[in-house]
């Protein structure tokens, strides 16, 4: 805990940190084979200039800035405690912008931002479970947020064939170098701006059900188990 919080006061350590870990995160995917599956609906929406919204789960936030296309602006919201800090620093050196906040707890000037974003033309990555879950369960934020602006949810994943499962509340997935690697895109999904709240809750209940749906995909592509999404009172 005395280093943690030596790391979280050394604004030069954190910096030095955050570097580093760009620089995993480009040995991961330069020393790994890569594959693609259903990425036609992400490259239709790029080459047309049309905003999304990427869905991914806070688990799998590792590589997902190599799932994205170089060229394209996006702005991702992270929370605002020290590992959204971390998070925020080091996607920044492949150029993701990020928006401070949440979508659930006090996060009305972060869901203002990411309207103006996308009703500008540009992308938002949101983690449905974040910023503390549970785990694999999507919120009605990431909901809110498509049926204001319009604009469609597009689920993402990866999975890598070495890695390592941590024992945090989102079994974050700590990919591995040489390893096989896989990007898994799931269909668009959308909400209809005079969506009443039931068409919302099937709306949710399907970016959630498609996430772990992909998720599972990836890594039955690559012989491995996928964690389970954290129980929920109504279980």
């Amino acid at each position: 805990m005395g280093l943690a919080k030596r790391i979280g006061k050394n604004e030069g350590l954190r910096g030095l940190l955050c570097w580093l870990g760009s620089l995993y995160i480009r040995l991961v995917h330069v020393t790994s084979r890569w594959q693609v599956v259903n990425g036609d609906h992400a490259n239709r929406l790029w080459d047309a200039d049309k905003p999304f919204i990427l869905a991914f789960w806070h688990g799998r936030i590792l590589m997902m800035p190599k799932s994205w296309r170089g060229s394209v602006p996006i702005h991702m919201l992270i929370s605002q405690h020290r590992d959204g800090q971390l998070i925020a620093r080091t996607v920044a050196h492949f150029g993701i912008d990020t928006v401070e906040g949440s979508t659930t707890r006090g996060g009305s000037a972060a869901l203002r931002a990411m309207l103006k974003f996308l009703k500008s033309g540009e992308c938002v990555g949101i983690t449905p479970d974040g910023p503390k879950g549970p785990r694999m369960r999507a919120t009605m934020g990431i909901i809110n947020v498509a049926k204001l602006a319009g604009v469609p949810i597009l689920p993402a994943t990866f999975s890598t064939s070495r890695r390592r499962l941590l024992g945090s509340w989102d079994r974050f997935a700590v990919a591995l170098p040489f390893s096989r690697g896989v990007f898994v895109w799931g269909d668009p999904i959308a909400v209809t701006r005079d969506a009443s709240e039931a068409e919302l809750e099937q709306a949710r209940r399907t970016v959630e059900a498609g996430l772990n749906a992909i998720t599972a995909e990836a890594d039955r592509r690559l012989g491995l188990t996928t964690p389970e999404p954290a129980e929920t009172e109504a279980a």
